[in-house]
């Protein structure tokens, strides 16, 4: 991390993270992006597993929602647009390609967004409905990739007026450069970029 980003890096506001307000958004954690050999196979994605299994652990601790997102296309392809111009064919509907990369902390009771279309996890999905009615002002998002779905969502989310955390270890990019460039785009006014272990030190009480 150069001197640049972490001249962005703001201290956590701990005092406003309250287990009835906090949520855990894993992004993406698909085989089609995670798995070795995948068509759009994240590098270092798969040794996210255990960071992001920590911050699961941390969040289950504190009584914090965790959320799966699953980016889901139809067969026939028609939902991609123009997507296709820049992706390959990858996480279609009934394919091992849309389900959670092996490993993850994952139990039935977690929510899943699912039939997410487009790299935004709240265009055209229930997110931000889930969200409001959990009663949700602060979001961690981790997952993959970082400049992509992660960003993307990241971006909106601080729109909606949710308070954004990225754990900088538990996002992926597919090359160093656009990882950094997604850190310094986030950390100027979207998000509080921190460490997992910055965000499984704080100690979360329920909101009073």
């Amino acid at each position: 991390m150069n001197a640049l980003m972490e001249s962005l890096i703001r201290p956590l506001p701990a005092h406003k993270l309250h287990s009835a307000n906090t949520a855990l958004l894993v992004i993406d954690m698909e085989r089609d992006f995670v798995d070795a050999g995948a068509i759009q196979e994240t590098p270092g994605g798969r040794e996210l597993i255990p960071t992001i299994n920590r911050l699961i652990a941390w969040a289950r601790q504190s009584s914090i929602p965790v959320i799966f997102t699953h980016e889901m296309h139809r067969s026939d392809k028609s939902d991609y647009g123009i997507e296709l111009e820049y992706d390959p064919v990858h996480c279609l509907e009934g394919t091992p390609g849309c389900e959670l990369t092996d490993g993850l902390d994952v139990q039935s009771h977690d929510y899943r967004i699912l039939n997410k279309r487009r790299y935004d996890c709240f265009l055209g999905t229930d997110l931000d409905l889930l969200l409001r009615s959990l009663r949700i002002e602060n979001l961690i998002c981790c997952g993959v990739t970082a400049h992509v779905c992660v960003m993307s969502t990241v971006f909106t989310a601080r729109n909606l007026d949710y308070r954004v955390i990225v754990p900088r270890d538990a996002i992926a990019g597919v090359t160093p450069d656009h990882y950094a460039a997604a850190l310094l785009c986030m950390s100027d006014v979207f998000a509080y970029i921190s460490t997992t272990d910055t965000v499984c030190a704080i100690g979360i009480a329920a909101k009073t």
